[in-house]
């Protein structure tokens, strides 16, 4: 029995020793796991127990590697930033070039245009020198006169009526005035049916108003006793209904 006993005792003191272990051997995995949880930029261990030498280079390492990290990230924005700058001023350089040549070219359209103006403004000059010296001299010419009497207003008449186109002749209207008036320009006749009428015939060719006024040959006076107007418009009554005055041989 006393053996035993003691058997027991060393096997329970034997426990012990190997709980002591095991529980030493679980604080020391408990304390690598919260060191592997540990951030790699932390500095001290979340447990409170001092880091260790390999902690620290760890940590130290950690931090390099994200300082390479940020500086490469940082030297790639200059380098992008770089290459903005050159592309911008390429650009810019660009732009002013595509201007200056616009520029250049709308000032040498402009020159050409003002060198054609100048040179069609000298070819009308010299055409129109040209033209001046070909062009023989007008001759001055008077202005036609005509005697005031009976001879003067036939004539003047006669180159009236030609410009009219109302045909006649120098002897057809003489002849026909001696017969009506005898050629006096202020004859009327307040004796014939025209003057029972009201309507008495006047001047050289003995014409009533209503006639003179429908045959009015524009240019002569409206006066029926001016003796142009008068031989004038009795000849534009006369080829309208005679031909021409040289057809009246009688009363018309």
């Amino acid at each position: 029995m006393p053996k035993n006993i003691l058997s027991r005792a060393r096997n329970r003191a034997l426990t012990k020793h190997h709980k002591i272990a095991v529980a030493g051997v679980a604080a020391l995995g408990t304390a690598a796991v919260a060191l592997s949880a540990v951030p790699g930029n932390a500095d001290t261990v979340t447990t409170g127990s001092p880091a260790t030498t390999a902690q620290v280079a760890k940590v130290a390492t950690q931090d390099a590697t994200l300082s390479n990290v940020k500086g490469s990230v940082t030297d790639r924005a200059a380098v992008q930033s770089v290459k903005l700058d050159a592309i911008a001023t390429q650009q810019k350089a660009a732009d002013q070039a595509a201007a200056k040549q616009r520029a250049d070219a709308a000032a040498k359209k402009a020159a050409a245009d003002a060198a054609a103006k100048k040179a069609a403004q000298e070819r009308a000059a010299e055409q129109s020198a040209n033209r001046s010296v070909q062009r023989p001299q007008m001759e001055t010419v008077a202005a036609k006169t005509y005697a005031n009497n009976l001879d003067g207003w036939i004539r003047q008449s006669l180159d009236i009526m030609h410009a009219r186109g109302i045909p006649g002749s120098y002897n057809g209207l003489y002849r026909n005035i001696m017969r009506e008036s005898s050629g006096n320009p202020r004859a009327i006749n307040n004796w014939d049916i025209n003057a029972i009428n009201g309507v008495p015939s006047k001047g050289l060719l003995q014409v009533i108003q209503p006639t003179f006024n429908a045959y009015h040959v524009p240019g002569t006076s409206w006066n029926i006793y001016d003796p142009v107007a008068n031989i004038t418009a009795a000849c534009n009554y006369a080829a309208h209904r005679y031909g021409s005055m040289d057809n009246v041989n009688s009363a018309y």
